[in-house]
C-alpha cells in the first residue's frame, strides 16, 4: 500500500480500512498463539499499513486545521 494512494483517499474510507487492518491483527495474533498461523509476516505489514494510514490522516486533519481557523 502506498501513501500516495491513501492520500487519494477520503477521511472516512481510511477510517474504515484502519478499523479493518486493526481487526485482521486481532484475528492474526489470535492464531499466532494459538500456533495455527500461516503467515507471521502478515502482522507486521499491516502494522506499516496502519502506520501509513494514520500519517495520511494526521495530515488531512493539519491541512483542514487551517483551513477551518480562517473562516
Amino acid at each position: 500500500m502506498k501513501a500516495k494512494e491513501l492520500r487519494e483517499q477520503s477521511t472516512e474510507e481510511l477510517q474504515a480500512k484502519t478499523r479493518d487492518m486493526r481487526d485482521e491483527i486481532f484475528k492474526l495474533n489470535l492464531q499466532k498463539h494459538g500456533g495455527q498461523i500461516e503467515k507471521p509476516s502478515r502482522i507486521r505489514e499491516l502494522r506499516r499499513d496502519i502506520a501509513r494510514v494514520e500519517t495520511v490522516l494526521t495530515e488531512k486533519r493539519r491541512a483542514a486545521a487551517p483551513a477551518a481557523a480562517a473562516k
